[in-house]
């Protein structure tokens, strides 16, 4: 038998992420209710475990109903990645469950989104197709020396953060309603440079209120004004930076630099053995050398597809080319009106 239950309602679902070993802060009852606070995506679990019963495994999915990319079960959205939490066999017993619920449903496609190496060949099995695939940069905190500095090749990063340790540049912590602007005021920045529609701000509010103690924005100012900016998130023993900005005037400050490492440091004495830098695009090559150097052998994520065909990847990558185009020609004010009005039909 194979069963569904609300993560949001039902009290087993964050008691499993807790103690399952694939758990990460994308599994958490927090996140989901940003998303849900958000774009209105509902989650749904599915498992073998009876509602009577302890929950022993799951496999999370929100479901999406989008005029834009039709209507879609995405494991999972506005997250790097969102493992099975079962083993394989299970898995492989959900995903054939789903496959032959897909044709009573209105779903257009399932979408998981994995670690190379996890489940891969489950999914390929069951006709799952490759979406995308993207670039995760993990530092583990346990294979560096107490000085975390030092550690650090002294031509590249060590240079950079040694020219921040001046008067000047101050550091500030925490998830106030300023923190969050300046942050924000960031993020838009690096959208409008790249010509990129941005997030709308309640979803930053949103994830700030639903992630509560384990959420810290840390920014560099100089002289009062906000110069960097990341966001990090706690799940047991990692730390997230799921977002981080800059403005480009003051990179030659190494703000960013400075912010990471002395969120690595703080990450460390507390505890933490994992410093996760976030997911990257394979074609973004500036940013992945500069995550590179924090981790140099980055992970490969793949995001599988069903039902999904060499010509479905082509379309997608079609209709990506024409949307950067008309993105291109878009003023700021257009933008962000753009974002809020897309990003709840992307996922």
């Amino acid at each position: 038998m194979i069963y569904k239950l609300d993560p949001l309602g039902d009290p087993r679902w964050q008691a499993l992420v807790d103690r399952h070993p694939n758990a990460s802060v994308f599994h958490t009852s927090g996140w989901l209710e940003a998303v849900r606070r958000t774009y209105g995506y509902k989650p749904v679990v599915f498992t073998t475990s009876s509602p009577t019963h302890e929950l022993r495994s799951g496999l999370l999915f929100c479901r999406i109903r989008s005029w834009l990319a039709g209507r879609r079960m995405v494991s999972l959205p506005l997250s790097d990645s969102c493992e099975p939490l079962c083993d394989s066999d299970e898995f492989e017993v959900l995903l054939h469950y789903l496959q032959s619920a897909f044709d009573h449903q209105d779903w257009k496609s399932l979408e998981i989104r994995l670690f190379d190496g996890h489940y891969s060949s489950e999914a390929k099995a069951a006709g799952f197709s490759i979406r995308d695939k993207h670039l995760l940069h993990r530092l583990s905190l346990q294979s560096v020396r107490s000085n975390l500095f030092e550690s650090f090749h002294e031509d590249s990063l060590q240079h950079q953060v040694q020219g921040t340790e001046r008067p000047g540049l101050v550091e500030r912590i925490g998830k106030s309603e300023r923190l969050l602007k300046d942050f924000y005021g960031l993020y838009l920045l690096n959208q409008q440079r790249q010509k990129v529609p941005p997030q709308p701000y309640k979803w930053f509010q949103n994830v700030v209120r639903c992630m509560d103690e384990c959420l810290e924005i840390r920014t560099a100012y100089e002289n009062d004004i906000p110069i960097a900016s990341i966001l990090t998130l706690r799940f047991r023993n990692t730390v997230y930076c799921r977002y981080g900005y800059a403005n480009a005037q003051f990179n030659h400050l190494g703000s960013m630099p400075f912010l990471l490492l002395r969120a690595m440091r703080e990450a460390k004495s507390n505890g933490a053995t994992r410093f996760d830098l976030g997911r990257m695009e394979l074609g973004n090559t500036e940013l992945i050398a500069f995550k590179s150097r924090w981790a140099s052998q980055p992970q490969t994520l793949t995001y599988w597809e069903f039902p999904g065909s060499l010509a479905d990847s082509v379309q997608s990558d079609w209709k990506a080319k024409v949307l950067k185009g008309v993105f291109s020609l878009m003023s700021d004010r257009m933008l962000t009106a753009t974002g809020r009005f897309f990003y709840p039909y992307i996922g």
